[in-house]
């Protein structure tokens, strides 16, 4: 199978058909350092106002903004005043929903020295930070998510990391996980 950028058809989709959808994708940075690549093997669904986990919990703010536009765009921001954290934003405008992605595999072969990286490393290792919040993926030479017929033996799922706070949606098995 010959490599595609993956469109907003298919971003635009259910957020867990995404989630799911892009574990084995591999996300291109290309840099003036060159290209950067990293094949998503973790990622974790955030849905709607409702989602007392989701940052659209609040409602439409400057911050989740990116999250109320329409699918096939980043939402980038700060965790814990030191990480970076990437999603991808789902589904139809006004339909607040994105996926984290949580884990990668380099494949550029510079600073590979860890098999993976997680959600606060992986934007360092792809050189991605605040400034490619609300970046459209879509038909973008520079950010973009390419489909290599690549496919996992099997995709697990489990409980999303890090917010107890959300109560039972907290126990939703939203984080979908490579299993090679």
């Amino acid at each position: 199978m010959k490599s595609k950028k993956l469109n907003n058809k298919f971003f635009t989709r259910p957020t867990l058909l995404v989630a799911r959808g892009l574990i084995g994708k591999i996300i291109v940075h290309k840099t003036s350092d060159g290209e950067i690549r990293g094949r998503i093997i973790e990622t974790e669904a955030y849905i709607g106002e409702s989602d007392k986990a989701c940052h659209a919990r609040f409602g439409r703010t400057k911050r989740n903004e990116p999250m109320f536009m329409e699918g096939g765009r980043t939402y980038v921001y700060l965790c814990y005043g030191l990480f970076d954290l990437l999603n991808i934003v789902t589904e139809e405008a006004d339909q607040p929903a994105a996926v984290l992605i949580r884990k990668i595999e380099p494949l550029s072969g510079r600073d590979d020295s860890l098999k993976s990286y997680g959600p606060g490393n992986l934007t360092k290792y792809l050189k991605i930070d605040r400034k490619y919040n609300n970046f459209e993926l879509n038909g973008q030479d520079e950010l973009f998510i390419l489909d290599d017929g690549y496919r996992t033996a099997e995709i697990k799922t489990a409980e999303r990391v890090g917010v107890k706070y959300a109560g039972v949606d907290a126990k939703k098995k939203w984080r979908f996980i490579s299993c090679p």
